[in-house]
């Protein structure tokens, strides 16, 4: 009897969220759809993640429009799934039951097949809605539990701890921790469970043990995804397939690789070798691998590798002996579990068709490449480079404090900002966490759910003003305000209830999306333009009195105050967006307000002046 493997194709979400800043436009994705609808991928991941927010931000486009001209193109020859945060869905606060209700149901109706939930904390209560809510409306509900390993101490470390009164945990992200997230998550209704190694970090054996004990303790498809950064990848996919893993995620090609999933044409060979069907059509693969060669190079300014594969096609081209016998080799290996031995071969196999090095520098930091880069970004932002070693020391120890939190959107990044701002911190001579995110006081309160380990109550007085963990109120969610837009015809900024939506998730970006295609609409309709009459400009007065400047570069998300308002010290002025936070910029003194120099939306660099006192 042939083993069957199906396969989820990554291409057009992760691997080019992974590989390109997801700037994938429309017109690029229409020109391999018909060649996908020929493949027969099990599934196609199209959407969710970082898809919706950046096709408004940089494309212009609508997220709805992507996911519904995919569905016309491909039909039902492969599920189309999405990635969503559980009750975060694409954002980084915790949503109504309505509006997750309403997210699913225009989802599903708009061409989703198969729902990939998390948590970013492992928090099954999380997900729990999203269940719900996709079955409800016909969907599947792929429950994701985040794959993370402990952070290291030293023993030196540990012994501090120790003598301090407050030991370090002993190891939290057992086998069993793993299992039992899993277990509940099928309690609750979820059609398959996908051990989700966001980082890369998961090596052969103990995916081979994981998938092993899935499959005996659970009773729906096992489904395993993974990143090849620091190398591991290729092998634990593998490893997992020889442990009966029911599915993989991969990408096509010259969108997989390095960080990204590894390619569909490799496994196939190993697929072939072991007589398993994995159900493609790489015929049609081979046309839609041509086809992302030239997108590729098009993407060439957003190309996080700048490294091709050779050219390769699985049915055509004979490999080399030495290749082949490798390939033959890693497959035994896997079958035994000789770890090294089998990372070993991989590498060569990856190597001998130009893909990217193992990042060793992600592998030895144990986080995420996306978390290292952004740290890296946000730094040189910040022109502070130099403190970059300092941070990434810092960033077990943040973590810790917080609760432990696995390393995974959103949480990757609020832990990677707050070891940047306590590194910036020592560097000004200042104690630690003086400068917190909002998001952080939110981790740490308990807003975004249940941590791993408890969070200290004392460190959760001095972050978030409380000392027992307090969950996010959902009876305090206030909906976006969605005024008349009376330069665009007096229509409303968001017309029916996906545009809410888009509101909700997406408040900055979708208003300017929906504010720019409501006046474009409108102008389209004029029979002869009027030349549009700018709106006076209030002048900005000398500045002569006392100033608040920005800490950081950033953007303002929402200015608090105007001009004549009275306001106490550490009152909230306004929430600037630096390194993917929010930093509420609080008066340090207090006073009236003369003037405020900045408008929402706008973009500042660092020590721009923001307001100005009496």
């Amino acid at each position: 009897m042939v083993q069957k493997l199906f396969i989820r194709d990554l291409t057009l979400r992760d691997g080019q969220q992974s590989s390109f800043a997801t700037r994938m436009k429309q017109s690029q994705i229409d020109r391999v759809l018909p060649y996908y609808k020929d493949a027969g991928f099990y599934a196609m991941e199209v959407w969710g993640g970082a898809v919706p927010d950046s096709v408004m931000r940089y494309l212009n486009e609508s997220p709805w429009d992507r996911l519904e001209k995919i569905k016309a193109a491909v039909g039902d020859t492969s599920k189309l799934t999405a990635l969503s945060r559980g009750r975060n869905l694409f954002g980084y606060s915790p949503y109504t039951d309505e509006i997750i209700e309403g997210f699913c149901r225009n989802s599903i109706a708009s061409g989703l097949g198969i729902m990939r939930i998390f948590d970013a904390l492992n928090d099954v209560d999380n997900v729990k809605s999203t269940i719900k809510y996709v079955k409800k409306f016909g969907g599947i509900a792929d429950c994701a539990v985040c794959y993370t390993i402990d952070p290291h101490f030293t023993t030196m470390e540990r012994l501090k701890a120790f003598l301090k009164g407050k030991p370090l945990p002993k190891a939290v992200f057992t086998d069993a921790y793993f299992l039992d997230k899993a277990k509940q998550m099928e309690a609750l209704g979820a059609d398959m469970i996908t051990i989700k190694d966001m980082s890369g970090l998961i090596p052969p054996k103990r995916v081979a043990g994981l998938i092993r004990l899935f499959k005996k303790n659970l009773h729906v498809p096992i489904d395993f995804h993974t990143h090849c950064t620091p190398g591991y990848g290729l092998a634990s996919v593998l490893s997992a397939i020889v442990n009966g893993v029911d599915i993989v995620d991969t990408n096509i090609w010259y969108f997989a690789g390095g960080p990204a999933a590894p390619a569909i044409e490799l496994i196939y060979l190993f697929c072939q070798k072991m007589q398993i069907d994995c159900g493609v059509q790489m015929e049609a693969v081979a046309k839609i691998r041509e086809e992302l060669k030239s997108i590729r190079k098009e993407l060439e300014p957003f190309d996080a590798v700048k490294q091709f594969p050779n050219a390769f096609d699985p049915l055509k081209d004979k490999l080399p002996a030495e290749i082949d016998q490798a390939l033959d080799r890693a497959i035994a290996l896997a079958k035994s579990e000789q770890e090294e031995e089998l990372l070993a071969v991989c590498h060569k196999i990856e190597q001998y068709f130009n893909f990217p090095k193992p990042n060793e520098l992600v592998k030895n930091a144990e986080i995420p490449g996306g978390m290292y880069t952004n740290m890296v970004a946000q730094l040189k932002q910040l022109k502070a480079e130099d403190i970059l070693e300092k941070a990434m020391t810092l960033i077990p120890t943040v973590r810790l404090a917080a609760g432990l939190p696995p390393l995974v959107t959103p949480t990757s990044q609020i832990v990677g900002a707050q070891a940047v701002n306590c590194a910036l911190d020592q560097r000004a001579g200042k104690a630690m966490y003086t400068n917190v995110s909002n998001q952080f006081v939110n981790l740490v309160k308990g807003e975004y759910g249940k941590t791993p380990v408890p969070v200290d109550p004392e460190f959760r007085l001095k972050i978030a003003g409380v000392r027992e963990e307090t969950p996010y109120d959902t009876s305090r969610y206030q909906m976006q305000p969605n005024p008349v837009l009376e330069d665009c015809g007096g229509v409303k900024l968001a017309e029916n209830e996906k545009e809410l939506l888009l509101l909700e998730l997406f408040p900055l970006v979708a208003k300017t999306f929906l504010t720019n295609l409501k006046r474009e609409r409108y102008q389209a309709t004029q029979a002869v333009k009027q030349p549009e009459e700018a709106a006076p400009v209030a002048k900005k007065q000398p500045i002569t009195g006392h100033v608040i400047a920005a800490p950081m570069p950033g953007r303002v998300l929402s200015v608090k105050v105007k001009p004549g308002d009275t306001v106490k010290r550490n009152q909230e002025l306004l929430v600037l967006e630096a390194m993917k936070m929010e930093n509420s910029i609080m008066a340090d003194k207090p006073g009236v307000i003369k003037q405020v120099l900045v408008g929402d939306g706008e973009s500042v660099g660092a020590d721009a002046p923001l307001v100005e006192f009496e």
